[in-house]
């Protein structure tokens, strides 16, 4: 089971958060999906206005929150992260990272994990080459986090490589 997934799984299970048991594959239910997909909108849409800001460190903070949203579904589903490889390179486009983002957010309609799966790995992929950060280390720091009920994000100013 991925790492990251297996977080995510920890949290649900001690909030109570409804999911499938691994290995156990359940269909999401309409109401399911439209709910999956307002939170990653709402996610991307905070990634975007960071973008906007120009604040790398929100940028991280927002590609991380949506990367475990994504996440969510996965375990809502009761399978594993579908491990998709990404062809985006950075163009120096700012339209081309809102474009793919936008994309992959919009084919979670289907409600299928590889979908789920194209947008975390999306979100990894862009924490490395785009924010040019430690996606592992931002990860677990928002875990922290979401496990404390803190309401305030952490600072992942640390996640940056030199």
């Amino acid at each position: 089971m991925n790492k990251h997934l297996k977080l995510v799984r920890e949290f649900h299970d001690l909030t109570s958060f409804k999911q499938a048991k691994h290995g156990t594959p359940e269909r999401l239910s309409d109401m399911d999906i439209v709910m999956r997909q307002a939170f990653l909108m709402d996610e991307g849409s905070g990634v975007l206005k960071a973008i906007k800001e120009g604040d790398m460190v929100e940028i991280l903070s927002g590609l991380v929150n949506l990367a475990y949203c994504a996440l969510r579904a996965v375990a809502m589903r009761g399978e594993d992260v579908a491990d998709l490889p990404i062809t985006w390179r950075h163009d120096g486009y700012i339209l081309s990272i809102v474009r793919i983002l936008c994309d992959r957010i919009n084919n979670c309609t289907s409600g299928v994990t590889d979908d789920y799966s194209a947008v975390y790995c999306l979100c990894a992929h862009l924490t490395s080459t785009f924010t040019n950060a430690d996606f592992n280390k931002a990860f677990q720091i928002i875990h922290d986090c979401k496990l404390s009920k803190e309401a305030k994000t952490p600072d992942l100013s640390s996640c940056f490589f030199e």
